[in-house]
């Protein structure tokens, strides 16, 4: 049972990460902020080790480790140059506009 529970929880978690990364990979960049992406990164990877001999909580941090560093990758080498003044035109602002 506590087995299982670990598992609903690592996959709920991993799953999170996925929009996310797959969103980076798409656009070519990331938004997210660069020092979440670096605390995350380290504290997952340090996790991560921690956790060796730990099924459940190894192959959580492993992976949260690697959407972290896909997301990190992007923030650094984009694909595409972003434009500032096309972000303020995007429909996220607007709906923050109206609301």
């Amino acid at each position: 049972m506590k087995e299982a529970l670990g598992l609903i929880g690592l996959i709920a978690i991993v799953i999170c990460w996925i929009p996310q990364t797959y969103e980076s990979i798409k656009r070519g960049y990331t938004n997210m902020n660069l020092y979440f992406l670096l605390i995350y990164f380290i504290g997952s990877l340090s996790l991560t080790i921690y956790a060796i001999g730990n099924f459940v909580f190894f192959t959580l941090n492993f992976l949260a480790s690697i959407g972290s560093l896909i997301n990190l990758y992007f923030k650094f080498f984009p694909r595409v140059k972003i434009n500032p003044a096309e972000n303020e035109n995007s429909p996220c602002n607007e709906k923050q506009a109206q609301g």
